[in-house]
Parts: structure tokens; C-alpha cells; sequence
């Protein structure tokens, strides 16, 4: 299913491009910072800590092919660090002194992903704010878990691989949608936007038990697009 996905965003990207005559097709590069979580199985809402917001990077190259004035298919080919993070503490009593200690963790993937977005123009003008949303398909590349202590003083990151015996599955089906601001910047524009990311795959794979873990994300960049032809 995901290999017939890949290739249905990949042909209908194709046949925006190709039947694309009356109108300038743009490409852009984007980058920013994205913040994954996952969503948290209520069966184990008590038993586990709560995950938190995980900062990472993300950019990505795309083509913008016009299909009306206002509309437009953006196919992207991005990388994105999706993951989770959870904190603990607790304090130990040294001679009538609470000394907290506690530790960070936060699980990092890697990720290649192939999002297919229609984006809509919301005004015309030099200044045009824009919506977007659509599919996305993503695989994990790697993976690690980072730790670190606190104390008195936060000790250097601890970066360990994480093989988690086919446990995690690499692939990824998820939705986007977002709301942008362009502005004209010599023969091309420049761009902000934010995007939330909803996946739909579960990322754990235990036997026998099925764990509704799916990733959660949302991300903010800034970017330059420019005219490939006339």
C-alpha cells in the first residue's frame, strides 16, 4: 500500500507538471525547525510519563505548478527530525538538603518525506497569505535517543542508535495542512509559513498488541521560490 501511495503522489505530481501550460511553475527551497511528539495511548495514560514537544530541523525542496489564478500543487521532497520527548525527576536528601535530580529523554528520527499540497491563494497583491494541506508518505532513514542529566548542572548529551528489533516501523502516511504569508522579492517571492502534521500510521509494532502511537508534529520555516519558465 505505501509503494502504491508513493507512486500515486509521484504520477499526479508528474501530470501537474506536464499539463502546466499558461502559467509560470516556481521552485523554492524552505527551511525551519519542527516539533514532533506522538500521541499517547489512553490504556497507558497513567503508567507513562508525558511526552513532550521535541525540537528538531526540517527543509525541504518543492516545485509550486499553477492550476488556476489562485490554486496551485506543491509536490515537496523534505527532511524532517520527528520524535518525542519525556522528562523525569525526583529529589534525594543529603544531610537536610533536597537535591533534585532528574534526566531528559527524547527519541529522534531521521526522516525523507514526499508531501503532495494543493496551496490557495487567499488575496492577490504583493502581500498574499495562503492555506495549504495534503498528503504526505515519509520513511525513516535512522533514529537515536538522546539523554541527558540534571543536577546542580545539565551533563553533555548522550547520543546511543536506536534498534529497536524492527519494532519501529519506518514508514509513515500522514496529513498536512498550514497557513502561509508571501511577499514579493525581486524576480521570486519570500515566504513564511506554519504547518501541522497529523500522521496515521502506528509506529510501534509489538506483537499481539496494537498500540495507536502516531506521530504528531508541528513546524515553522521560512523560504524563496522563483519562476523556472514563462
Amino acid at each position: 500500500m505505501k509503494r502504491f501511495f508513493l507512486t500515486g503522489i509521484a504520477t499526479l505530481g508528474f501530470i501537474a507538471v506536464s499539463t502546466v501550460t499558461f502559467a509560470q511553475v516556481q521552485v523554492g527551497l524552505r527551511g525551519g525547525a519542527h516539533w514532533g511528539t506522538v500521541s499517547k495511548p489512553g490504556v497507558f495514560e497513567s503508567m507513562t510519563p508525558t511526552f513532550r514537544l521535541s525540537p528538531g530541523p526540517t527543509g525541504a525542496l518543492f516545485l509550486e505548478v499553477p492550476v488556476s489564478e489562485r490554486v496551485s500543487i506543491r509536490p515537496e521532497i523534505a527532511y524532517v527530525q520527528k520524535g518525542f520527548m519525556f522528562k523525569e525527576s525526583y529529589n534525594v536528601s543529603l544531610g537536610g538538603f533536597s537535591l533534585p535530580l532528574g534526566a531528559r529523554i527524547a527519541y529522534q528520527s531521521q526522516n525523507i518525506e514526499v508531501p503532495l499540497l494543493m496551496k490557495v491563494n487567499l488575496s492577490d497583491g504583493p502581500v498574499r497569505p495562503y492555506f495549504f494541506a495534503g498528503p504526505a508518505v515519509s520513511y525513516m532513514a535512522d533514529s537515536r535517543v538522546q539523554a541527558r542529566g540534571t543536577a546542580l548542572f545539565r551533563t553533555k548529551p548522550i547520543n546511543l542508535d536506536a534498534d529497536f528489533g524492527g519494532w519501529m516501523n519506518k514508514w509513515d502516511v500522514s496529513g498536512i495542512a498550514g497557513l502561509g504569508m508571501s511577499v514579493d522579492a525581486g524576480a521570486g517571492k519570500l515566504f513564511a509559513e506554519a504547518r501541522y502534521e497529523h500522521g496515521f500510521t502506528r509506529q510501534i509494532q509489538v506483537p499481539v498488541v496494537n498500540l495507536p502511537v502516531r506521530n504528531r508534529g508541528v513546524n515553522v520555516s521560512v523560504g524563496y521560490s522563483f519562476p523556472i519558465g514563462q
